[in-house]
């Protein structure tokens, strides 16, 4: 089945802590090396919340019980399709953490997230969501791991 350029991405919380995915086990991964939140591609028929659900169960064996819809993030990259991806948070769940075969699932206290590798993009919407940002749509334009552009709400913001 072909993949569809439409992504959800979560950060689950904990006490003052985000669910962080270390991408460290797949050969070949965009998003090699890098720390992100959990998600992943849309499947046909899904919604976005199906997605986010089915992704997180997948991910991290936890049952997602309560989320939010944050905003909605256009990735723009050199030789990759667009891709729109659904960002979400989510603080209540259930079940038992798991491993993950895509890298290492970590709990990192969010005064810490700047001191690891983060997509340059991803630190600013981890600002918006720390600032309880209203929904917003945030575009970013990558050149390999170099952010060019982001556009929040339409307006160019200074990198």
């Amino acid at each position: 089945m072909q993949r569809i350029p439409i992504t959800t991405l979560c950060y689950v919380e904990k006490d003052g802590k985000y669910l962080m995915l270390h991408r460290v086990k797949k050969k070949v991964d965009v998003n090699k090396d890098k720390w992100i939140g959990i998600g992943g591609h849309f499947e046909q028929g899904e919604s976005p919340e199906e997605c986010l659900l089915r992704e997180a169960k997948e991910e991290t064996g936890l049952t997602l019980t309560r989320w939010r819809f944050r905003g909605i993030v256009t990735f723009l990259a050199e030789g990759w399709e667009t891709e729109y991806m659904c960002l979400y948070t989510a603080d209540g769940f259930e079940g038992t953490l798991q491993e993950c075969e895509e890298g290492t699932l970590e709990w990192v206290p969010k005064e810490e997230l700047g001191s690891l590798n983060l997509w340059e993009g991803d630190k600013i919407f981890l600002r918006l969501l720390a600032e309880e940002h209203p929904f917003f749509s945030l575009k970013l334009q990558y050149k390999g791991d170099t952010l060019l552009e982001a556009v929040l709400d339409g307006i160019p913001m200074e990198l």
